[in-house]
C-alpha cells in the first residue's frame, strides 16, 4: 500500500537511522502521528535545535556546542596521551570505562577508498597538526576491529611512529 507523501517521507527518514528497518520505521511513524503527536513535536524541536547548535570541536572533532567540546575544555586531561577513535559513541564508551584521562581525536569514520573516504575526510591533516604540537607522547589507536578499522589504525600508526611518537593498539 502506498502512503501519503508526507508519511512516506517520514518513514523513509526514520528508516535511514542505523538499525531501523522498514517495518520499525513505519511503526514509529504511525505511533508518533497517531498517539504521540506532542512527543513528535518535542522530538522535532530537539532535532532542529541540535542541528543548529551542535558542531565539531575544533581540537578533537567530537560533537560540541562551542569551539571546544567539554573534554577538550577540561584542564584535568592528560595532554601526553591521545586516543584516536572512529566516532563520538566510541569516546563515550572509553569515558564510561573510567580508566582513561587523556585527550581524544574523533575520525568520524574509517578509511574506505571505495566509498571515497581517505585521510582528508578523516581529518588526518588536523591530527598531524596536533602531533606536531609536541605535547603528545603516546597515541592509542582505538578504531573498531573491522578490516577497515584495522587498516585505519595501521595507517595512522605508521604516521605517528614516523614522528617519533609511541603508538599502541587497543
Amino acid at each position: 500500500m502506498k502512503h501519503a507523501p508526507a508519511l512516506a517521507s517520514l518513514i523513509e527518514a526514520l528508516h535511514a537511522l542505523p538499525g531501523v528497518g522498514p517495518k520499525s520505521a513505519q511503526r514509529m511513524a504511525f505511533r508518533l502521528l497517531q498517539e504521540q503527536r506532542e512527543d513528535a513535536r518535542t522530538l522535532s524541536r530537539a532535532l532542529e535545535h541540535a542541528l543548529g547548535a551542535v558542531t565539531r570541536c575544533e581540537r578533537c572533532r567530537m560533537l560540541a556546542e562551542g569551539p571546544l567540546c567539554m573534554l577538550c575544555a577540561s584542564a584535568g586531561r592528560d595532554e601526553a596521551q591521545l586516543c584516536v577513535v572512529e566516532s563520538p559513541a566510541d569516546v563515550i564508551a572509553v569515558e564510561n570505562s573510567g580508566s582513561y584521562r587523556g585527550r581524544y581525536f574523533v575520525l568520524m569514520g574509517h578509511l574506505s577508498p571505495l566509498d571515497g573516504i581517505g585521510p582528508e575526510e578523516l581529518g588526518l591533516p588536523q591530527l598531524l597538526c596536533l602531533l606536531e604540537g609536541g605535547e603528545v607522547r603516546e597515541v592509542i589507536l582505538a578504531t573498531n576491529s573491522t578490516v577497515e578499522g584495522e587498516a585505519t589504525a595501521h595507517f595512522i600508526g605508521e604516521l605517528v611512529r614516523a614522528r617519533g611518537i609511541a603508538a599502541s593498539r587497543i
